[in-house]
This record gives C-alpha cells, sequence and structure tokens, in this order.
C-alpha cells in the first residue's frame, strides 16, 4: 500500500498524461472533445479510475467512450512509461455527472427564484385579512 501523499500524487499525474494522449495521439474519428476531469488510484496503485466530460449530445458520449476503450492501450501503455511505477495500473473510463448535475441543480434554483419572485410581487399589495393587529388587547394594553 501506498500513503495517501503518493497516491494523489500519482493520480495527478496520471490525469495530465492521460489527457496529454487523448489530445495529441489518439486519432479516433469518434472522440469528442474531451476534458478529463479527474483520476483515481486505488491504495495500492494497479487501478485508475478517468473521469471525464464530452461536450455534446448522448450519441457524442457514446462515441466517445467506445473511442477511449478501444485506445484503452495506448494510453496504459503511456501512463506506464510516464508514471515509472512498477505495476502499470489498469484504466478504467467513467463519464464525469458533475457537470449535468451542476447544471440541472441550477434550473432548479432558477426556477425556485421566478417562484420566489412571484410571491413577492402578489404580497406586494396584500393586505391582511383581518384587522392589522389579529391580537384582542384590553384598553390599558392599547396605549
Amino acid at each position: 500500500m501506498a500513503d495517501q501523499a503518493r497516491t494523489r500524487r500519482m493520480s495527478v499525474r496520471v490525469r495530465e498524461i492521460v489527457a496529454d494522449v487523448i489530445e495529441r495521439q489518439v486519432k479516433d474519428p469518434r472522440l469528442g472533445m474531451v476534458t478529463v476531469t479527474d483520476a483515481r488510484l486505488t491504495g495500492d496503485l494497479r487501478e485508475a479510475t478517468v473521469f471525464y466530460t464530452v461536450y455534446g449530445d448522448e450519441a457524442v458520449r457514446t462515441d466517445t467512450a467506445m473511442a477511449l476503450e478501444s485506445a484503452k492501450g495506448v494510453i496504459r501503455s503511456a501512463v506506464g512509461r510516464g508514471t515509472g511505477l512498477k505495476h502499470t495500473p489498469s484504466i478504467t473510463f467513467m463519464h464525469d455527472a458533475l457537470p449535468d448535475d451542476a447544471k440541472h441543480i441550477e434550473e432548479l434554483l432558477e426556477r425556485a427564484r421566478a417562484v420566489d419572485e412571484a410571491v413577492h410581487q402578489l404580497a406586494e399589495g396584500a393586505k391582511p385579512a383581518g384587522d392589522i393587529d389579529p391580537y384582542r388587547r384590553t384598553d390599558d394594553e392599547a396605549e
């Protein structure tokens, strides 16, 4: 088991190497506009999970996933050369859903703001249904 600091350093290094290889060496026409967002290695440095995002619709995501799977050998070889580890980690590519989730949350917040603004506009000219001061008071307390 490697210590956590080394695992983090290797994760950053793997992310950089994978991004560089995708940009410079992988010439697959199915590959879309890919951004490598993160890489995580297991404690024994034998398995790497690489997270990526793709600009485009679901068809582009599917094509990019197939292109990354077919280029996995080239990418793994570059990771092995670039990290100098005794055992080159096996690589698994995962689509990063974080940007999609963030976009969905922003849309929900925008709808909540619009509803909140509508409620404030309705409340602007509203008058109480009963007395202005609904609490009963004796004559002594009224003064």
